[in-house]
Formats: structure tokens, C-alpha cells, sequence
């Protein structure tokens, strides 16, 4: 790369996790891939975050240790954070700044250089990050990570879409899966976890539940509703790192998505499918744009369709699985430069390559997916 088209870009994480996570962090993981990505497109890249150096990348840290999320201290810890890094940043000499963090955006005032936003706040109800971000918005440029988010904010200036992308490389593909089902994310009642024991149960399926808790909060919700019903073909294995979750993601039967929010993106659906595992997921936030429905998983409507009927012992997931490498919704590879966008029916377009950060790569949901096997019955048939 000649010197005029290299970057020199400041990339900035959240303070509470590593880059990449050790186990939990769907930020960190794209802060990360992306990181990586552009040092192999010859960019000079320095990661602001927490904790030790694990990329490649320049590493500047603003805290020696990952801090505490969800405390009484995360939002001092948020603003100590964000002004350390802006305060890095000035002396970086950088040309763009990528910012994933919450209180980062409020510092972009303070420089000459672009600042783009990446957006993995909701962007409604009380955890919404809309007001802080429009406050702002004259002095960034807000990316959405799906639709549904930006048609949820239709009063952010966004300046694209781009969804969360994967390594798919490091995600092998399993046709043939084991008897169990899984939910693999935080133990949080607004993702549902109890909805996801409650529609394994009625299916007569083991479900395995790989998660923890993040804040204070989850671990009361865990104590209260979870820990009770464990036992009896509900098997909690906690928090879990990124190989173990690929064996889980792999030899699971189906992965249940029951989020009780509109979840922005959903990484973990993503990682299943890149398995070959299709998604048991109920409508909101994201999915739809995800998911192509009947296809590679089903899309339900409410709590109340996703028990399906005990599956037959000696059925396969094959088909549904086969179709789920070239169908997975991922606009921005970043570890691979590469996309893979659903074209009409279903078949699978041509890959592109990105030639931009924030390019806008803004799809649309899978459209003319079969119908036929919508219940969950069809994706949770395996072995006993």
C-alpha cells in the first residue's frame, strides 16, 4: 500500500473487556476483527481499551485492568475512560477515528479529525444511547449495525449501515448435530433465558445454557429464576471461551433466540448459522434481517410458538444446515474483507470486497425463502 492511501486510524473499545474477549464481548470481537483487518490492509492502527495488548494492532490502554460493568462506578468509569482516550488520540496524529464505546462520541468535538461511531447502545428504551448520540451528531458520523436499529432512530443523521461481521474461517461448519438445544449469551432476563428453558422443556429437549452474568442485576435475575429450574435436562455450563462455544455452536441442534427486546444486531445468531446451526428466534430488533425464515431457522411470533412438538428420533438438520453457509447475512467480513449478500430466492450473490471503513452495506432481509416448515419441529430433529 503507497503511503498516500494509508490510514492511520484510532480504534476505540469499551472498557470493559479485553480486545479480543477472553469469553463475553460481542464489542470487543468486532473491535478486534476489525482492528486486525485493517493491519493486514497495511493501516496503522492503535486500539484504545482496557487491559493488556492482544492484537496486532497498536495498543494504548486506558485502564491496566478491565473494569467492572453494570456497578454503581460504570458510568465515572465510562467518562475516565472516554477522556484518557481522547486525550491518546490527540497525540496519535491519527486521520479517522472508529469510537464503540458509550462516552466516547461526547469528546469528538474536541478534534479536527472524522469521528465514526459504531452503534451497539440500543437506540430506545431506558438504556437507550439516541439522546447522547444526537446531541453529538453535527460532530460524528453514527453507523447503524442494522436496520431495525436506524428505522428506530429515524431522528440520528446515520451515514450507514453496516452489520456486525465474523471470521467465518474459524467457524467450522457441522451438519451433523447432537440431541441438544442451546442459549448461548448473557443470563439476562430481557434475552430471555427462561423462555428458552420453558420452550425446551415442552419439546422434551436438553437444553444447554452457556452464559453469565454481567451485572449485579443478571446475577440477582439468575438467582431468582434461573439456578431454581436447573437440573432435569437444563444444564448451565456458564460463561464459556471462544472454543468451547464453537463445539457448543457446532453440535447444537438448534440455537433459541427468544429476545424479550429489539436486540441491534445479535451476534451469536450469526455464529450459529456460520456453523451450520439454524436459529430458533422470536421477531424483534434485528432478526428478521438475519434470519431468513424457513430456511436457515424460524422466526416466531410470540413466546408461545416457540415449544415445538418432540421431534423423531433418526431426523436430520442436514437440509436446513446446508443452506446456511451461503446465506448468512454478514455485510462486513472484517477478518476476510469479503460479503456475502442474499440475493432474490435466496441464492447466493457474487462476494464483494469493501474498500472503506463505514462503507454502507445495508442489505435486505432474505426474501423469497421457502415457507414450507416453518414450526421449530423441522429444526430441532436429531439425535435423541
Amino acid at each position: 500500500m503507497t503511503d498516500h492511501r494509508r490510514l492511520r486510524v484510532a480504534i476505540v473499545a469499551p472498557p470493559f473487556y479485553e480486545v479480543p474477549p477472553r469469553a463475553y464481548g460481542g464489542t470487543e470481537l468486532i473491535c478486534y476483527l476489525l482492528a486486525e483487518r485493517l493491519v493486514e490492509r497495511g493501516h496503522d492502527v492503535t486500539v484504545v481499551g482496557a487491559g493488556r495488548r492482544r492484537t496486532r494492532a497498536r495498543f494504548v490502554a486506558t485502564f491496566p485492568e478491565p473494569q467492572p460493568e453494570g456497578t454503581e462506578a460504570s458510568t465515572r468509569i465510562e467518562m475516565v475512560h472516554a477522556a484518557r482516550a481522547a486525550a491518546a488520540i490527540e497525540t496519535l496524529g491519527v486521520d479517522l477515528v472508529h469510537d464503540h464505546s458509550r462516552c466516547g462520541p461526547l469528546t469528538a468535538a474536541s478534534r479536527v479529525v472524522p469521528t465514526v461511531v459504531t452503534v451497539h447502545s440500543a437506540v430506545t428504551g431506558p438504556d437507550s444511547a439516541a439522546a447522547e448520540l444526537e446531541s453529538v451528531q453535527r460532530w460524528v458520523h453514527p453507523v447503524a449495525v442494522s436496520a431495525a436499529q436506524r428505522r428506530a432512530a429515524p431522528q440520528l443523521r446515520w451515514a450507514a449501515t453496516v452489520h456486525n461481521g465474523i471470521d467465518v474461517e474459524r467457524y467450522p461448519f457441522q451438519a451433523d448435530k447432537d440431541g441438544f438445544v442451546l442459549y448461548l449469551g448473557r443470563i439476562s432476563r430481557h434475552k430471555g433465558v427462561r423462555l428458552a428453558i420453558e420452550a425446551a422443556r415442552s419439546a422434551g429437549r436438553r437444553i444447554v445454557i452457556a452464559g453469565g452474568w454481567t451485572v449485579p442485576e443478571e446475577r440477582v435475575y439468575f438467582d431468582a429464576e434461573i439456578r431454581p429450574v436447573l437440573g432435569d435436562g437444563v444444564d448451565w455450563v456458564g460463561e464459556v471461551g471462544f472454543e468451547r462455544k464453537l463445539d457448543l455452536l457446532g453440535r447444537a441442534a438448534c440455537l433459541l433466540f427468544p429476545c424479550q427486546w429489539d436486540e441491534p444486531f445479535g451476534l451469536a445468531v450469526v455464529e450459529a448459522m456460520a456453523c451450520g446451526t439454524p436459529v430458533v428466534a422470536l421477531r424483534a430488533g434485528a432478526v428478521p434481517e438475519l434470519v431468513a425464515d424457513g430456511n436457515t431457522g424460524v422466526i416466531c411470533g410470540t413466546p408461545a410458538q416457540l415449544p415445538p412438538p418432540s421431534p423423531a428420533r433418526g431426523a436430520s438438520t442436514r437440509d436446513g444446515a446446508a443452506r446456511t453457509s451461503s446465506l448468512i447475512s454478514m455485510p462486513a467480513t472484517w477478518s476476510t474483507g469479503r460479503t456475502t449478500k442474499p440475493g432474490p430466492q435466496g441464492r447466493e450473490r457474487q462476494p464483494v470486497e469493501h474498500q472503506r471503513v463505514g462503507q454502507d452495506a445495508s442489505p435486505r432481509a432474505p426474501r423469497g425463502c421457502t415457507r414450507s416448515g416453518r414450526n421449530p419441529h423441522r429444526f430441532l430433529k436429531g439425535r435423541g
